[in-house]
């Protein structure tokens, strides 16, 4: 897969199941749905509007929207099936405060979203280390443009710290990733730290998670 096109073909590493209604189930998110879920009841604001980044089957918006009714979700994701499973989701969850999914490059100047801003927060799940570098630049770019200032972006999955994995089976994972696409690849925070400068984001806390994961907030400085 050319690197100039990986953010656009995402590709699950699992095996889904899929309903005659087009919705998607993920053995992943059903696996991190609830600890995920602690974490952002903890740390989102109670009201606002979050912007999820690579939404995947949809399964985490509805769960997080119908836990969290006076927060907005509007989620998005570059692949048309999964925008096609997030929409059965969202109609077969009778939820109103999930958001029809949205196409957004994250690489692109403008995601298309910015009439909607500022965001209260940008939660990412599972995606910067399936996608290249690029991405990551360019959700953090983002990220800097369309958040209030003391708005969150909330990355989740795999992160090495100051170039060490903090398991074996991380370190085997980011070898398996790389050899798949050599653009892809377990993200190191401080990189992702100093990324963050260029866009008024600074690391407020890296939150240990099972399956040796971690969930990491950023928040927006003022201008």
């Amino acid at each position: 897969m050319p690197e100039e096109n990986a953010n656009r073909s995402p590709v699950a590493l699992e095996q889904r199941g899929v309903s005659p209604d087009q919705r998607m189930f993920s053995p992943s998110a059903a696996r991190n749905l609830a600890p995920i879920l602690a974490v952002l009841k903890r740390v989102l604001p109670t009201h606002g509007m979050v912007l999820e980044i690579g939404c995947g089957t949809g399964e985490h918006a509805v769960c997080f929207a119908e836990a969290m009714p006076n927060l907005t979700w509007q989620p998005s994701d570059p692949d048309a099936d999964a925008r096609a499973s997030t929409s059965s989701w969202i109609k077969f969850s009778g939820l109103n405060n999930v958001l029809a999914p949205l196409d957004i490059d994250v690489c692109s100047r403008l995601w298309g979203v910015e009439q909607t801003a500022p965001f209260d927060a940008i939660v990412s799940i599972n995606m910067v280390h399936i996608a290249p570098w690029a991405a990551s630049l360019g959700l953090f770019a983002g990220a800097g443009r369309l958040l209030r200032t003391g708005g969150l972006l909330v990355l989740y999955g795999p992160f090495m710290r100051d170039g060490t994995h903090n398991a074996p089976s991380n370190a085997a994972f980011d070898a398996s990733l790389k050899e798949r696409n050599p653009s892809w690849g377990v993200r190191d925070i401080a990189d992702l730290e100093r990324v963050g400068e260029a866009s008024r984001l600074s690391l407020r806390e890296a939150i240990e998670m099972p399956a040796n994961n971690l969930s990491v907030v950023f928040s927006c400085d003022g201008p």
